[in-house]
C-alpha cells in the first residue's frame, strides 16, 4: 500500500518526516535481508548440499559401478601391473596355444545396459593381448616353421576352456611384444569355481613350465610343478612323445 493510501503513513510523513524516513529505510533494509535469506535458502543451500552429496555419489558410481576400462595394453598404467591388479573381461579370441584377447569389462551392467562388441571391426583397438603366465605351449605353424606335435590339441583345449567366457586375469608384467603376461582364471563345471588356466593346461600335458627370461608364476609355481610331474608320470600329451622339444628350442632351429 502506498503512503497516499495509508492515513498513518501520510500523517507521519506530514508531521514527523524524520521518523517516517527512518521507518522507510528500516523497511527497505529488512526487505534486502529477507531477499538475501531467500537467496541462501533457494540457491546456495541446495547447491552446497548437491556438491556434498553429489560428488561422492558420482565418484562411487564411476569407480565401482562403471569402473575405468582399459581398451588396450597401452592403456594399463604401470602401477596396475606393479600391484598385480586383477581385472575381469570377456575372451574374444584365442591366438596361439598360450595367448588370447581380452575385452576388459570393469564395473557392473554388462549384458544389461553395457554391451561387448561382437564383430572384428568394433573390437579393433579395444582388446588386451594376454600371454598366459608360467607355461609354454606347443607352437603352431607360422613364419615358415611347421607346427609342433600337440599344438592343435593345445589350442583346441584352450579355446574350449575360455573363448567367449568371462575370465579374471592377474596382471604380472609386460613382455617384449607389448602383451600383458597374466595368470588367467575361469569358472569350470561342475561347481563352477575359478580354475587356473595355466595349471589346467599343464595337467593335460598340453604345456610345459616356462623357464625363459621374464617368466612369471604369480603364486602358482609349486602348483604348476606338481601338475607337471603328474602329467609326465602319466605320459599325457607332449610327454607321450619319444623326444620332446620345447617351444623355445623349436623356435631357435
Amino acid at each position: 500500500m502506498s503512503s497516499s493510501s495509508n492515513p498513518l503513513d501520510f500523517l507521519l510523513k506530514l508531521f514527523a518526516p524524520a521518523y517516517y524516513n527512518e521507518k522507510q529505510r528500516q523497511s527497505q533494509q529488512m526487505s534486502a535481508d529477507e531477499w538475501a535469506d531467500s537467496l541462501v535458502k533457494s540457491v546456495w543451500r541446495p547447491v552446497t548440499l548437491g556438491l556434498v552429496i553429489g560428488v561422492p555419489v558420482v565418484y562411487l558410481i564411476t569407480t565401482y559401478l562403471i569402473g575405468k576400462r582399459y581398451p588396450t595394453a597401452g592403456h594399463i598404467p604401470p602401477e596396475a601391473i606393479l600391484s598385480k591388479k586383477i581385472i575381469r573381461g570377456r575372451v574374444t579370441a584365442v591366438g596361439d596355444s598360450d595367448n588370447f584377447r581380452l575385452y576388459h569389462t570393469p564395473g557392473w551392467g554388462w549384458g544389461w545396459f553395457r554391451f561387448i562388441p561382437n564383430n572384428r571391426k568394433e573390437l579393433k583397438n579395444q582388446t588386451i593381448p594376454i600371454r598366459i603366465a608360467g607355461v609354454d605351449a606347443p607352437e603352431g605353424a607360422h613364419f615358415g616353421m611347421p607346427s609342433q606335435p600337440y599344438s592343435a590339441e593345445a589350442k583346441a583345449f584352450l579355446t574350449k576352456m575360455i573363448l567367449g567366457k568371462d575370465v579374471r586375469v592377474q596382471l604380472l608384467s609386460r613382455d617384449q611384444y607389448s602383451r600383458i603376461v597374466a595368470m588367467a582364471y575361469v569358472r569350470q563345471p561342475p561347481l563352477y569355481r575359478y580354475k587356473n588356466v595355466s595349471v589346467e593346461m599343464v595337467k593335460e600335458g598340453l604345456a610345459s613350465l616356462y623357464v625363459s627370461k621374464g617368466a612369471e608364476y604369480g603364486t602358482h609355481l609349486s602348483e604348476i610343478k606338481n601338475a607337471l610331474a603328474k602329467a609326465k608320470k602319466q605320459k599325457k600329451g607332449i610327454w607321450s612323445l619319444k623326444k620332446y622339444v620345447s617351444p623355445e628350442d623349436h623356435k631357435s632351429k
